[in-house]
């Protein structure tokens, strides 16, 4: 879990000014589902993004 806060704050949150609390939630939202699910790679995945590895699968069958 400390990783995934460090590269929250490395990633976004150092770099970034909010106006109001509903803005930052919305960047962090954005943040979480858009990149660190779906395109951050995965030591579980032989270091391979979610979306690839998906691909992986649909190719084999």
């Amino acid at each position: 879990m400390e990783s995934f806060f460090h590269t929250l704050k490395t990633g976004l949150v150092h770099h970034s000014t909010y106006a109001t609390r509903d803005k930052a939630k919305c960047h962090l939202f954005l943040y979480v589902e858009g990149f660190y699910i779906s395109q951050r790679d995965r030591s579980a995945l032989d270091y391979r993004t979610p979306d690839q590895a998906g691909r992986q699968e649909v190719n084999i069958t």
